[in-house]
């Protein structure tokens, strides 16, 4: 096994930690935190919510439907512009786009197109073997 097989293991350790474990284990931690903190501090809502399993039903049941609104939110708003700035600062990307213009303009040399033909081939060719890793 060759390194570029380790990092990409790491990678996908790192991925799956950050998004879906580490999320989990902070989700439960903000609950029971929360609960403990104010729930079993305030009388009234510890008359309410005596039992831990009560709370956390009327709280996923709160919170998941905003989590929901914000995203679904954001998604329609932010994140246009989120792209919109991560592409004005990726010079990877302005060059892309400066080649394919020049391509299509005309003003392109052959060697220019070759170079670029390649350099997406290889890329197309790398994505191929990602997916079968």
């Amino acid at each position: 096994m060759n390194s570029k097989w380790f990092r990409r293991r790491w990678f996908d350790f790192r991925l799956g930690h950050s998004v879906y474990l580490i999320f989990l284990l902070s989700f439960s931690n903000f609950i029971l935190i929360f609960h403990r903190l104010l729930i079993e501090r305030v009388e009234f809502l510890n008359d309410i919510f005596s039992e831990l399993w009560m709370f956390i039903i009327l709280f996923v049941g709160i919170y998941f439907p905003v989590s929901i609104a914000v995203g679904a939110w954001h998604r329609k708003t932010q994140i246009k512009i989120e792209n919109e700035q991560s592409l004005l600062n990726n010079p990877f990307m302005a060059r892309n786009f400066r080649m394919m213009i020049d391509i299509i303009e005309g003003k392109a040399s052959k060697d220019e197109v070759q170079k670029f033909r390649k350099f997406l081939r290889d890329i197309e060719k790398k994505s191929d073997l990602d997916v079968n890793s």
